[in-house]
Parts: C-alpha cells; sequence; structure tokens
C-alpha cells in the first residue's frame, strides 16, 4: 500500500465515476480502471458495487476509505510541520467563506497576507455553511470562516474570533418600530410581517428560524433566497422584515438604509470563528491568516 493507492481510491469515491475521478488524478481512464481490478483481485473483495455507472463503496470499501482519509490526512499534517521545520513558507492554503463574507472578509485579509507570504498560494471556496463544513470534512479546504453552529460538529475545531449580533431589520420607520423597547423588539410583533429568510443551509437562515419556531411565528408568509445584498435591498424598500448580522450590516457599502432591532432572550449573539478539521496541523502561514481575520473584529 502507498499514499498514491490511497488518492485512488478515495477520488473513486468522492466522483462514484472512474472517468471523473482519472482525470482529477491526471491520469488515463483505462490505467484507474485496471489499477482498481488489480487492487480488488488482490485484497480478494471487491471495494466498489457498480451501478448505473456508478461507483458505490461496498462495506469493505467504507472500512477502507475511513483508514484511507485518516493516513492522507495524517501525511498532510505531517507535510506542513515539516514545511514549517525548514522554514519554506511556500504552499497552498484552501479557505472556506459564505458567499456574503468574501465580499468584505478577503479585501481585507488578502492583501496583508499575501505581504508576508508572497510563496504562498491562496484557494477560496465559496458556498453556503453546509457546502464548507461538506468541503471542510472531506479535507477539500484548511480552513474555514463562518458563524458558529447551534449543533457543533465533533470532527471541527473551532476557535472565537469575535462575537457579533444578528438583528432584526426593516425599513426605515416601519410600523413595526411603535413596538420597540430601548431598541429591542418581541418577535410576536412581527406575526403579521412578510418575512425575508436566507436558506436554511446558510447560518443566518438556521439561526433567524431557531428563534421565529421558538416564538411560535408561523413560517409560510415568508421568502427565501441566498442572497444577502438581495435581503438588504427588499428590506429598504419595505417589502418584508428580515434578518442580518452586524457586521454584514457594517461592511456593506454603501451601507443600507434600514432600522435595526435586537430581539430575544436580550441579544441574539453567535461567534465568527476559524473551523478546521480536529486534530489537522495547521501551518504557520494558516495560523496568521486567522490572525489577520481576527483584526476585522478587533
Amino acid at each position: 500500500m502507498d499514499f498514491r493507492e490511497l488518492s485512488y481510491i478515495t477520488a473513486i469515491a468522492k466522483y462514484q465515476n472512474i472517468t471523473k475521478a482519472a482525470e482529477a488524478l491526471y491520469i488515463s481512464q483505462p490505467g484507474l480502471s485496471k489499477f482498481l481490478s488489480g487492487l480488488e483481485e488482490e485484497l480478494g473483495l471487491r471495494l466498489f458495487d457498480r451501478a448505473d455507472r456508478k461507483y458505490i463503496p461496498t462495506y469493505a470499501g467504507q472500512r477502507y476509505l475511513e483508514y484511507a482519509h485518516t493516513i492522507l490526512d495524517t501525511k498532510a499534517s505531517l507535510d506542513s510541520e515539516l514545511a514549517d521545520i525548514i522554514k519554506r513558507d511556500i504552499g497552498v492554503l484552501n479557505i472556506g467563506l459564505p458567499n456574503m463574507r468574501c465580499a468584505y472578509v478577503l479585501p481585507k485579509t488578502l492583501p496583508e497576507f499575501n505581504a508576508k507570504y508572497p510563496h504562498v498560494k491562496v484557494n477560496i471556496f465559496e458556498g453556503t455553511s453546509a457546502m464548507i463544513d461538506k468541503r471542510l470534512l472531506d479535507g477539500d479546504i484548511d480552513l474555514a470562516f463562518y458563524s458558529k453552529p447551534h449543533e457543533q460538529n465533533t470532527h471541527i475545531e473551532y476557535e472565537t474570533l469575535a462575537r457579533e449580533e444578528l438583528k432584526v431589520c426593516t425599513c426605515r420607520n416601519h410600523p413595526v418600530k411603535s413596538s420597540a423597547r430601548k431598541g429591542h423588539i418581541e418577535l410576536c410583533a412581527l406575526k403579521d410581517e412578510r418575512l425575508i429568510l436566507l436558506s436554511p443551509e446558510q447560518r443566518t437562515g438556521q439561526i433567524s428560524r431557531y428563534w421565529l419556531k421558538k416564538a411560535g411565528l408561523d413560517l409560510s408568509n415568508s421568502i427565501t433566497t441566498n442572497n444577502m445584498p438581495a435581503v438588504m435591498s427588499l428590506t429598504e424598500q419595505g417589502w418584508g422584515v428580515s434578518f442580518i448580522f452586524e457586521s454584514h450590516l457594517k461592511w456593506h457599502s454603501p451601507t443600507p438604509e434600514i432600522d435595526t432591532y435586537s430581539f430575544g432572550d436580550g441579544k441574539v449573539m453567535s461567534d465568527f470563528v476559524a473551523a478546521h478539521r480536529k486534530g489537522s496541523y495547521l501551518s504557520s502561514y494558516a495560523r496568521e491568516f486567522i490572525t489577520i481575520a481576527g483584526k476585522l473584529y478587533a
């Protein structure tokens, strides 16, 4: 067994297709098929079932993959640590960010990071929090920056960089303003309002739905989108009431013309975190990126 063998099997499992896996590995499709057949013959069992041109791991394949991922993660950690030891500062850093965060996090972090580590290539992966978590666990990204989930994944480590408040947002002088007391509003005051909600796969969407359901509000009179600028624009126009983290409002340009209110049991706060796979080694330049990102909220 060697690392190449492990990489080949994990690629087949990831793409569930020999041709796509071969393309990702930059080898020929016949060569990869021959390799898999030879390995299965050597082991005396099948690692994949073939169904509708898909390669689905058998039970033996699943066990093989569990160990393969562990070994490859350990090798990646060793490679990163050795790179630090000999002070190369040459490498690749794969970062995951929700779409809205990219708009203000990257311009504030990449220039400073590049000045310190000009030989480190940074790859950016955007998507919902759920998509980023999957990429993180699959090993496609090294670091993620987002709001900490209510239900934390035991295979992910979260490092808190800041605390931020989730706000109820309305257009200027919306009628619900009369229900507010000292900048705080009870969610029951929104029972007849149209709600503009972010997707349940996004952290803002998860948290806002949790509190709305806790307050017993009917969510049938709502619209769901993945697009934060659209949420802000619709809110400004008075089309509905939304939930937006204060950092999004602070960094959005131009500043949205909306009123904001605290809600819940005082204030609804969330941790903005740097996340990485538990037990994985973080290079010195990955640590530096975390430090730079933390300055945004200092």
